[in-house]
């Protein structure tokens, strides 16, 4: 990219909006690059530190009405934050992160202030979903933290994570949102119908949380899996109250996605379940 940027509106001395060429409508950062500048006011790219596109006109217009509301020194950090998350992750990430992730901290720490502290209820299924999100997330926190001189909540991380995971997968956060909470509910039925209550530290719960959450996404994505027939009449011989519940599980995740589940996804949650009883009733025992 050569050609300069066109400025468009000053939002603060470091963030300014510009048009260019090929990319439309892009946000420029940079320590000091809005003072003096007005619009029609040309910049050339080695003055730029950091830029990005916000293609879509709603995260523009939501991203122009955030900036004014926040301090300089918060809006560089949030910059470096997202620099980070980009190295650590070693890919490209959803723009969108630019304003999901400012606006969230941002509310963050007003309720900070406020004293309130909101409770992260998938804290526990988050670290276990997504634990490179997750220890970035805690980074993030750590940063945040000493930049700021603040105390953010355990859970804030498990937020962080989601928003992070979000950037890299593409999906929307309330996507990623319903799939946490549709997990949450197929191990409280797990905990009902076995009647056991699961260690979240044990191997076979870290094991069985992955597999629901690579279960939901070959589902999602319309994927099939092989189905072992000697194996599943084998099972369900064996193991029929985790084998009916694997069944139960399965019609959860059809009634709440609205697709249909592959019968042979009944196998593989039979297992997991026998494991997750076996591994509760020798730590009664």
């Amino acid at each position: 990219m050569t050609e300069s940027f066109r400025v468009e509106k000053v939002l603060n001395n470091n963030v300014l909006i510009a048009s260019h060429p090929t990319y439309d409508e892009v946000v420029l950062l940079g320590k000091g690059i809005g003072f003096g500048k007005k619009k029609g006011d040309y910049i050339e790219q080695s003055a730029v530190e950091k830029w990005f596109i916000l293609k879509n006109e709603r995260e523009q217009e939501q991203y122009k009405k955030l900036l004014p509301e926040l301090d300089e020194e918060f809006i560089g950090l949030m910059n470096e934050v997202i620099q980070h998350i980009k190295q650590r992750v070693n890919a490209p990430l959803n723009e969108h992160i630019h304003v999901a992730l400012t606006d969230h901290i941002s509310f963050t720490l007003k309720r900070l202030r406020q004293g309130l502290d909101l409770k992260n209820p998938f804290l526990v299924e988050t670290k276990s979903l997504y634990p490179l999100e997750y220890e970035i997330a805690c980074e993030v926190v750590d940063m945040i933290n000493r930049k700021l001189g603040v105390e953010l909540p355990e859970g804030e991380a498990g937020f962080i994570a989601l928003h992070i995971h979000s950037a890299i997968s593409k999906q929307s956060l309330s996507e990623i949102n319903q799939h946490s909470q549709l997990i949450t509910k197929l191990i409280q039925i797990v905990e009902q119908q076995l009647n056991i209550k699961i260690d979240r530290n044990s191997i076979p719960y870290l094991r069985f949380v992955r597999h629901l959450r690579y279960a939901i996404e070959r589902i999602k994505k319309g994927e099939k899996v092989e189905e072992p027939k000697k194996l599943s009449k084998i099972l369900k011989e064996a193991y029929p109250l985790c084998y009916n519940t694997a069944w139960k599980l399965i019609k959860v995740m059809q009634q709440t996605l609205q697709m249909p589940v592959d019968d042979a996804e009944a196998v593989y949650l039979t297992m997991h379940l026998q494991r997750l009883a076996k591994k509760e009733t020798e730590t009664i025992e």
